[in-house]
């Protein structure tokens, strides 16, 4: 089988469209993880060692190539991409520059019909320490105009914008156009009215990954403009997602709120995270000033439930938080519920944190959140906190020495993304197979 598979292959270069979209949709079946004939894909590879760039196999620059293809065979294309993305041999390969300039402006630019496919491949290679230093620091050709346009989206399923821009072609960092591109996503049920062709709900998985590390972290927590083309008006990119922690799909609201952790675990952020919009903060070393994120209220929302407080205690609760509906309910994962309370924990690990938590209702919601909570680890958290908010002051926490910015408290981890997904075959009478996603 594998020899038959094989010979498959250089009919991926074929000039006739339906002879390279037939030798893809024989192929694609292989590419799962677990699958018996996956090694036909690996074959050529070279890792380990002290090589610093392993050989690509020429079925992977194949693939990387018809991604751009028409829809048909981009389609498979990406997905087979996404489901071969869990192997350390293919990183290297995958997160090419050339290639991740190409993904990145694809997703950002709105026309692009597969962005969803194409976030979930940079999620998945983002898992990696490679991929995320190549995405920090990447920059993408775009040309101003009503919005811009990201020049080297353009293939088979992402048309230009007619008419073509006329301006001058700028190169601008990427990650910022990336928050911009899912924070700003409208949905509306009639596909020809979407100003966007995809969700991009991955790119949250991409931000949680991206900010494992202190770099990552640091950008997030930077003042960084607005708009390329307003320099002078600055915000915290971090601001931009902390919205959607109640937002319907789970891997939307899952990645913002990993993200949201992992950016407390950088101590001199804090003040930034929890300070009201009406107030402009800096995180040093930089001096440089924004208005706050104000992510407390997104926090507490998914602790939240119908309760009613008394007046004082009402009183004290972040506004978004007051007067809640009879039909509030709190978050359904009890992953993303202990994820919450463990970035409550982690902002009570500098005092001005404590205190801000303490003066904001914090201790109200959280006390009403473990009357009903019936997960061990999450009701255990949520009785530290309580005793943080409560207790001695200082008596349960290490306060940072000067010099130290990332918290370190073996109870809550370290700062962790997510891991790559497949995408299954879907059952035969279920025509949505692009939402057969597993966790590897």
């Amino acid at each position: 089988m594998d020899a038959q598979l094989r010979e498959l292959i250089p009919f991926l270069r074929d000039r006739n469209p339906q002879v390279r979209q037939i030798a893809l949709s024989h192929l694609l079946p292989h590419t799962p993880q677990g699958s018996p004939h996956r090694n036909i894909f690996f074959t050529g590879l070279q890792g380990g060692g002290l090589q610093t760039k392993p050989k690509e196999a020429d079925i992977i620059k194949d693939l990387k190539l018809l991604c751009r293809d028409q829809l048909s065979v981009a389609h498979d294309a990406f997905r087979a991409l996404v489901n071969l993305s869990d192997s350390p041999l293919l990183i290297s390969s995958l997160s090419e520059p050339s290639f991740l300039t190409f993904i990145v402006s694809y997703i950002i630019h709105p026309k692009s019909i597969l962005a969803d496919l194409a976030s979930m491949l940079l999620s998945n290679l983002t898992s990696s320490s490679a991929a995320c230093s190549v995405v920090l620091s990447l920059k993408i050709s775009i040309i101003p105009g009503a919005g811009f346009y990201a020049t080297q989206s353009r293939c088979g399923t992402s048309a230009p914008p007619d008419p073509y821009p006329t301006g001058e072609t700028q190169d601008v960092l990427a990650l910022p156009l990336l928050v911009d591109a899912f924070s700003t996503i409208h949905a509306d049920p009639d596909p020809e009215k979407r100003i966007r062709k995809g969700d991009l709900h991955f790119l949250a998985s991409v931000f949680a990954n991206l900010s494992v590390a202190p770099a990552g972290r640091s950008f997030f927590l930077s003042a960084q403009p607005v708009d390329f083309s307003k320099p002078a008006e600055l915000e915290y990119p971090l601001a931009k997602l902390v919205s959607f922690t109640e937002h319907k799909d789970t891997i939307r609201r899952g990645g913002v709120a990993s993200t949201l952790k992992n950016c407390a675990f950088h101590a001199p952020g804090h003040k930034a995270i929890l300070s009201p919009e009406a107030e402009k903060v800096a995180v040093g070393p930089s001096t440089a000033e924004a208005p706050g994120v104000d992510a407390l209220p997104y926090i507490l929302l998914p602790l939240a439930g119908p309760e009613e407080f008394d007046l004082e205690d009402q009183e004290k609760l972040p506004e978004a938080l007051q007067f809640l509906p009879p039909t509030k309910t709190r978050e359904v994962d009890p992953t993303l519920r202990l994820m919450h309370v463990e970035t409550l924990l982690l902002l009570c690990h500098t005092r001005w944190g404590r205190d801000y938590l303490r003066e904001h209702g914090v201790y109200e919601i959280v006390r009403a959140a473990h009357m009903v909570e019936n997960v061990d680890k999450i009701s255990e958290h949520i009785e530290r906190l309580v005793t943080l908010l409560k207790g001695e002051e200082a008596s349960e926490v290490r306060e940072l020495e000067e010099g130290e910015d990332t918290i370190e408290d073996a109870s809550l981890g370290a700062p962790e993304g997510t891991g790559p997904r497949q995408i299954m075959p879907a059952a035969v009478e279920d025509d949505d197979e692009d939402n057969k996603i597993e966790e590897v």
